[in-house]
Parts: C-alpha cells; sequence; structure tokens
C-alpha cells in the first residue's frame, strides 16, 4: 500500500482521505486552519472559523448524486449527517401545480437528498474522518510547496512529496491538491520546474447576499430552488436542525444592489417576490452575509494528452470551480474523489497512466457540469445586464426552454429536469432517452410565464426606500 498525501482537510479532501483509507493506503491530510470540528451543529455553525474557505458559511447543497457516492463509497455518512439535523428535500413534494399526473414513479427515491448548513456537514465529515484508521489528520499544517525525485516520464516532473511551511518534508507516492478555488497549484508547480496548469478563468460578476432564518416549521417550496427575477436572482435553501437561507444576487456592478447589505432592503426585496417571501418567516441567525469574486476557474494538468506533472492530482474546486448558485460543487467534488479512488486503486505504480486516467475520467464525468454552468453564467449575466440597462434581452436556448415549458405539464419530463439539475446524469442523455425525446417532439406548450416578482423600476424603489 502507499503513502499518500492530501493538500487541504475540507469536505472533499477528508471524504477523499477517508476512500482511500479504507483500501489500505496511509493518508495523510494537511489542513492550513488549526481549529478541529465542533462536537455539535450549533457550535459548527456559532463558534467553527475556517479562514480558508471563503464561501464557508454562504449556502451549499448536497444534491442526490453527493448521496449516491456516499452510499457506495463511505457507508454510514448519510445516517451521520441525518443524526446531525441534516434534512432530506425532495424536488417532486409537491410537483408544480400545473402537473395534473401526481402519481409517484419506480426510482422516485433516488432523486431525493440531504442536505445541511456547509459547517455543520463539514463537522459530520470531520469527525468520520478523525475515527477512520489510516487517515491522519493534521490541522495547522500549511505546504509551501511540493518535492519531486527522478522523472517517471522524461522532461515531466515527478512528486514525491510536499514541504509544509516550517520547512518538513513528508514524502508521499501521491499528493493530491483538494485546497479549493485559491489553489496555490501554480507556484507549486513552477517551484519544481513544472509548467503552469493551463488555466481558464472569467470572472462573471456576481455579487451574494444571503441570511440564515431558523423557526419550527420549515418553509414550503412553492418556487423553484433558484429562479431569476429581472436583474437579480433568489436562491433558497433548506438547512439542518430547523434553518433555512434565502440569498439574492446580481451583478457587482450594479451599484444600487448594495443596498442588500442592509437587512431591511433584503427583507423588502425578498417580501416583494410572492413565491419566495414566506421564507422570511423566521428568526433571523445573524446579518445578511455578502461574498463576491467568485470566478469560473478550470485547470488543466493534463495538455494535449500528456501530463505537466505526475505523482500529483487535484480534486474539488482545485479543478474546477464556477458561480456557486447552482449548488454543485460538493457533488461533483465527490464523483471526483470516488474516481481517484478507481484510479488509485487500478495505476499507482504508474505515474503516467495514473495521470492520463484520472484526466479522462474527468472529462468524460464531471467536465459536462462545468462547461454547462458556464454557458449559463454566461447567458444569465447577459440577461441581468439587459434588464438593468433596458435593452433587449438575450435569446434563450431553445432546446432547455421547451424542456422547461414542456416540464412544467408533464410529470416525465419534470422527472427529467430534476434528474439533471441533481447531478445524476448529463442532459444529452436524460433528454435523448426515447419516451423523453418522444414528448419534447410536437408541438412545445406556450412558454410558462415569467416568475412573478418587481420589475427594474420596482426594485430600485424598494432598495431606495
Amino acid at each position: 500500500m502507499a503513502g499518500i498525501v492530501i493538500c487541504g482537510g475540507s469536505v472533499i479532501g477528508l471524504c477523499a482521505g477517508m476512500m482511500l483509507a479504507r483500501d489500505g493506503h496511509e493518508v495523510t491530510v494537511l489542513e492550513g486552519d488549526p481549529d478541529g470540528a465542533p462536537v455539535t451543529p450549533d457550535e459548527a455553525w456559532a463558534a467553527w472559523r475556517r479562514r480558508g474557505v471563503a464561501q464557508f458559511r454562504q449556502p451549499h447543497n448536497l444534491f442526490a448524486r453527493f448521496r449516491e457516492v456516499a452510499d457506495r463509497e463511505l457507508p454510514g455518512l448519510t445516517d451521520r449527517l441525518l443524526a446531525a439535523g441534516c434534512v432530506w428535500v425532495d424536488f417532486l413534494d409537491p410537483l408544480p401545480p400545473s402537473i395534473a399526473d401526481r402519481a409517484p414513479r419506480p426510482g422516485d427515491e433516488r432523486l431525493r437528498f440531504i442536505t445541511g448548513r456547509r459547517p455543520v456537514v463539514e463537522s459530520v465529515v470531520a469527525t468520520a474522518a478523525a475515527e477512520q484508521p489510516g487517515l491522519t489528520v493534521r490541522r495547522g499544517v500549511r505546504v509551501a510547496g511540493l518535492v519531486a525525485g527522478p522523472s517517471a516520464v522524461a522532461g515531466v516532473p515527478h512528486v514525491t512529496g510536499v514541504r509544509t511551511t516550517t520547512g518538513d518534508e513528508l514524502p508521499a507516492d501521491l499528493v493530491v491538491d483538494a485546497t479549493g478555488r485559491r489553489t496555490p497549484a501554480a507556484d507549486w508547480l513552477t517551484g519544481i520546474g513544472a509548467r503552469p496548469p493551463e488555466v481558464e478563468a472569467e470572472d462573471r460578476g456576481f455579487v451574494y447576499y444571503t441570511r440564515y432564518f431558523t423557526g419550527p416549521r420549515r418553509p414550503p417550496r412553492m418556487g423553484p430552488t433558484l429562479m431569476p427575477a429581472g436583474s437579480i436572482s433568489v436562491l433558497t435553501l433548506d438547512g439542518d436542525n430547523d434553518t433555512w437561507s434565502v440569498t439574492l444576487f446580481g451583478l457587482s456592478g450594479d451599484a444600487p444592489l448594495k443596498q442588500l447589505r442592509s437587512p431591511d432592503a433584503f427583507t423588502r426585496v425578498v417580501s416583494a417576490l410572492p413565491l419566495q417571501a414566506h421564507w422570511l418567516d423566521g428568526a433571523p441567525l445573524d446579518g445578511v452575509l455578502a461574498m463576491a469574486g467568485i470566478l469560473d476557474c478550470h485547470r488543466s494538468l493534463v495538455v494535449d494528452g500528456d501530463p505537466i506533472v505526475t505523482g500529483y492530482l487535484a480534486v474539488g474546486d482545485a479543478w474546477a470551480c464556477t458561480n456557486p448558485s447552482a449548488g454543485r460543487g460538493l457533488s461533483v467534488g465527490l464523483v471526483q474523489a470516488q474516481l481517484l479512488r478507481t484510479v488509485v486503486a487500478a495505476h499507482l505504480g504508474d505515474p503516467a497512466t495514473l495521470a492520463t486516467a484520472f484526466d479522462e475520467g474527468i472529462r468524460a464525468g464531471v467536465e459536462y457540469l462545468y462547461r454547462s454552468q458556464v454557458a449559463n453564467d454566461r447567458f444569465r449575466v447577459a440577461e441581468m445586464r439587459a434588464c438593468a440597462e433596458g435593452t433587449p434581452p438575450p435569446q434563450a436556448d431553445p432546446v432547455w426552454s421547451t424542456v422547461q415549458a414542456v416540464g412544467m405539464q408533464d410529470a416525465d419530463v419534470f422527472r427529467a429536469m430534476v434528474e439533471v439539475i441533481n447531478c445524476l446524469a448529463p442532459a444529452r442523455d436524460v433528454l435523448g432517452r426515447p419516451e423523453i425525446a418522444e414528448k419534447l417532439a410536437g408541438p412545445p406548450p406556450a412558454p410558462p410565464p415569467p416568475p412573478p416578482g418587481p420589475d427594474r423600476n420596482r426594485l430600485l424603489q424598494l432598495l431606495a426606500d
């Protein structure tokens, strides 16, 4: 068995570590933040500070793909999340009122998932990791760089360990970067003479304003989880232990939206959204939390079919990250951890094959999620900007527009949409199924009316009052 070092001790780094340790490897997770997980969910929310994770207190979702992978690779994790107060979410309960066929279908249970606030979820994962034989988590240890040894591929640096900020060197048969969207990978790799990763990056300019609430009853879902509303979007998510969150986001260059930092302005705007106003019916847990500067970013360690480094792989946001409103990050990361486990079992002794097999698996299995989110972000930015400037909106994707229109009338097409949202399958595969393609082939119904909410002028009034 091998010695493996994972840089980064968040949800994905810890889950990857547990999977590899269960295969008999000796795994060390290095986490720069010093504080370990609190014991209770209340302490995790109120007291845990993860300065290395900018989005730690922003909303997260654990879609059905996360649960599916966890149940296979980390049995018992779902039960631990439930015991900590995380909750089941079912996008089929209720179905939209416009769908007449409300009969259940075989396989509906696959579309359900468990979710909770990020600090609570991570505390559960950290507790499980602490109990995992073969896994050591060292907190307060920062990685300064990589250590290189003899090349496994001519002209390509090979990583044989890491160097910490205190000067210690930890040897490893494999180093895994799980340090997140702020990964120092480029500096680490150039430091050992490797080419930097091939990077695609673009700041979409979104800024997020979030408020958490608690109450005796979770608000019923009357509209979509993520809903466009002119020059803003609204995101409503369930949390653990009788909590939930409401997020409004728009473009960072849209100056009037800065008023959303004010709880009063935030409340006025949400109150004007008929499908979401009742999500304010609880006690606020804090003020309005703001976050900006989120990049859509993709890093490739295999360029033109050849690895730029061996003995080093990246998972989660260190591989690619997007606008978090879709809530896919943890699901995508756990799929990568699952793939990592598979390729390590098959190819650890062959560094070149390990690098290319992991890259091929990612491209085939999850890269479509990154690409689709980038396309969605570009469209939404253009749509928000047009609304703010009073110019014609961009043309929506006609295929997905048809899916949405039919899905609001047809129970099976709606389930297909939920399957895509849950990261369970690519849209091209789901929509290509004969029974779904047949339902989409006829004349499309009239598009559904735009979601109810304030127009631009009314939004500006609400912000200025």
